[in-house]
């Protein structure tokens, strides 16, 4: 088709690709073209979010896609590549960019233009824009910006993006590099490297392979075991390992030694195009603010302290300053719950709109204001730098244990709730770190463990002391909380030597000048991740919701159990003075309740499954427990409530509660709760994955239903073996 067909409408819009190193304001810039307005979600197959904004500049309309932040075009994993495919036009979902805006710090650039230099080598019209030009010029940094347009080929554009200075110009850029002629790239290694590409594409050709991109073949040679090794088809993957090992043997014999020669060369060039380009004032020696600052935040003893009152404030915002919005959410529960019982007679119309419906949708909003909380506080620090000195410092201690200094407010997190902890991620750039994070984040002990924990240690452990001096329940509280953070080191240590192995890269962290945090900034991310929680993890969560409440619900007939509701509602309205009268229904619908619950599947499948707990020392009805609280942990509570005849409306510091599990018993009437049994249920509860919320949010950050599956077995299969040891050991030291 000729280019005269084109509609305007077609002509009249623009891809570009917004790329830089992490901490260079790409977000910001990002939100300052499109006005905060972003499509969110997870390019197909792998981790890496997909933030994709439109906004329109003179009659054109501009798709910007906003990549993650990288120090480099040095795909090593899978999520990596995805940068690479984008900006080639490989990636499916997306057009093929028709421009790249790449973002650097003005007061930094010889660091930030390597990731520059790769970019040119695509070919593709660019545009560099110089950010933070405030920060530069308050530190009587000069850039010659004439001089350094003409030295790299390409248009340069100045902003301050916090200040929504030179946005204007930066879409003016976008559309002039478009229309101009693009400069060739600079061919900065010996000619003896691009004579072997050549010849390496040619032996891809003859093998059967797709023609691709010069540059992805540059990559294969110059990544050792990188990800475009393994874009190939995989009947060539040893064939070409070894003609790749030959390949750079030849080269190494010329002095192209890979991969040393690119930082070498790439450097060298950097370094020629700023000679005389880039002036630092002669006071430049002399300590900076943020040099000031980070004398303290840094160093090892006063660093530690600052950062552990921080994660102090941001433990206490997750765990106890959300609370009263959590209860605000679920007074407004029941307030609805309440409104629609007074508007409907009980029946399955109603219990499935109280329990099932409304029930899910509390089960999703009651964990916004944790998220809310701890994605606040992780904008602040990203945004006014502390983040990255907060890796730096935790870096040394993560590492020991197979992971980055970005790890440690991920699981710290989880301790007030997993789903936030999960969700936070997101602030780690390598893969393999965010993944292991990721799975093993929910083996810390959540919140919605601590009502199990309560109701089993004040009711079946002893109020006495150890050495006489340390109180018991308080030390297996202790132990329940630090069980999951002791078992975490070794499963993060096997999956990064299974599924997550490879070559650790170096921890490279640039610690950004320390600026006031935009409450703009601030408030796009915490709004993107809200929304990003209740549209694509919300849906699952409450559809799980409601298909628990449909186990336990059917195939019963309710309809005599209705027919008590009725009595005991009219009762309550007309007639409040017979309490006795009352409490007798109450005592008959929950003997029902009981009883119908046994005869529903759930009930089924725990009677089912009796066999395979009863090892734990449990019987059906802890089984039971166990399945209902798969949506939330402390569902049990209820539901052993309900099993155990006493209603679904107990909690655990109810006494009815307590002394009725204490006189449960065994058909052969030995006692069905020890002490054992019940270090047994709390250890397969600080272990399993009862939390389908979670497994919902790890299925969304991940994009397959691989890691989620995985999650809940690992962690089921873990939780089995520990409360079958804790059972089995207690039981023969007690006799």
């Amino acid at each position: 088709m000729s280019d005269s067909v084109t509609t305007p409408s077609e002509s009249s819009r623009l891809t570009v690709a917004l790329i830089g190193n992490p901490n260079t304001g790409k977000s910001t810039l990002f939100n300052a073209l499109c006005g905060g307005q972003a499509r969110v979600g997870n390019f197909p197959g792998v981790t890496v979010e997909k933030k994709v904004g439109q906004y329109q500049f003179k009659e054109r309309d501009i798709t910007l896609i906003d990549l993650p932040g990288t120090y480099s075009l040095s795909p090593r994993s899978a999520d990596e590549m995805v940068s690479v495919d984008v900006l080639l036009g490989r990636q499916d979902d997306i057009p093929k960019p028709q421009a790249v805006v790449c973002i650097v710090d003005s007061s930094n650039l010889e660091r930030n233009l390597y990731v520059f230099s790769q970019i040119r080598d695509l070919n593709l019209p660019t545009v560099l824009v110089l950010n933070m030009w405030d920060l530069a010029k308050n530190r009587g940094i000069t850039i010659d910006v004439d001089e350094l347009r003409q030295r790299l080929g390409v248009t340069v554009v100045m902003t301050s993006a916090h200040r929504q200075d030179g946005i204007e110009a930066v879409s003016e850029a976008i559309i002039q590099v478009v229309e101009d002629e693009v400069t060739p790239p600079p061919r900065l290694f010996p000619e003896a490297f691009y004579a072997e590409v050549e010849k390496l594409s040619a032996w891809l050709v003859e093998h059967g392979e797709e023609p691709a991109h010069f540059y992805l073949h540059e990559r294969m040679l110059l990544d050792v075991r990188g990800a475009s090794e393994e874009a190939t088809n995989k009947e060539n993957t040893l064939q070409l390992k070894e003609y790749l090992g030959e390949t750079r043997l030849r080269l190494a014999a010329e002095g192209c030694r890979i991969p040393a020669i690119e930082t070498k060369l790439r450097y060298n060039w950097i370094r020629e195009k700023l000679d005389g380009v880039m002036v630092r004032p002669a006071s430049d020696q002399t300590l900076s603010t943020s040099d000031r600052i980070d004398k303290i935040v840094t160093h090892r003893f006063s660093g530690i302290l600052v950062f552990a009152l921080l994660m102090f404030l941001v433990f206490q915002a997750i765990y106890t300053w959300s609370g009263p919005f959590m209860n605000l959410v679920e007074g407004g529960q029941n307030f609805i719950s309440t409104t629609v019982e007074g508007w409907m007679p009980p029946g399955t119309l109603r219990s499935l709109l109280v329990d099932g419906l409304i029930a899910g949708v509390g089960s999703v909003i009651i964990f916004l204001p944790q998220i809310v909380m701890l994605f606040a506080f992780i904008a602040i620090m990203e945004d006014c730098g502390y983040m990255a000195r907060a890796a730096f410092l935790m870096d040394k201690l993560m590492t020991k244990i197979g992971l980055s200094g970005k790890s440690f407010l991920p699981l710290m997190s989880s301790f007030a709730c997993a789903i936030p902890g999960v969700m936070a991620t997101r602030v780690i750039e390598n893969r393999r770190d965010r993944m292991v994070t990721m799975l093993v984040a929910p083996l810390m002990s959540c919140s919605a463990r601590l009502p199990v924990y309560i109701l089993m240690i004040y009711t079946f452990i002893p109020a006495s002391f150890i050495f006489g001096w340390l109180p018991l329940q308080g030390t297996v509280l202790f132990a329940m909380y630090a069980l999951g953070t002791l078992i975490a080191i070794p499963i993060a240590w096997i999956l990064k030597k299974t599924f997550f192995k490879g070559e650790t890269p170096p921890f490279v962290m640039e610690l950004p000048p320390y600026k006031w945090p935009s409450p703009r900034i601030v408030f796009d991310r915490v709004y993107d991740r809200a929304k990003a929680f209740v549209v694509r993890a919300g849906t699952l969560i409450f559809s799980v919701t409601v298909l628990v409440w449909a186990l336990s619900y059917f195939p019963s007939d309710h309809s005599e159990l209705h027919n008590l509701s009725i009595q005991m509602e009219t009762i309550e309205v007309t007639a409040p003075a017979e309490q006795e009268t009352l409490d007798q229904l109450s005592d008959q619908h929950n003997l029902l309740a009981g009883k119908l619950i046994r005869e529903s599947y759930l009930g089924r499948m725990g009677v089912a499954i009796e066999p395979v707990v009863k090892p734990l020392g449990w019987d059906w009805r802890i089984g039971i427990g166990a399945l209902a609280s798969f949506p939330a942990r402390e569902v049990v509570i209820a539901t052993l409530g309900t099993i155990f005849s006493l209603g679904g409306d107990t909690d655990e510091e109810n006494p009815g509660l307590r002394s009725t599990l204490a006189a449960a018993t065994w058909p052969d009437g030995r006692p069905l709760f020890t002490v054992p049994v019940a270090l047994s249920i709390m250890v397969f509860f600080a272990l399993c994955a009862q939390c389908g919320a979670t497994l919902m949010v790890i299925r969304r950050e991940t994009n397959s239903w691989r890691w989620p599956i995985f999650t809940f077995t690992y962690m089921t299969v873990l939780a089995y073996v520990a409360a079958f040891l804790t059972y089995q050991i207690g039981t023969a030291i007690g006799g």
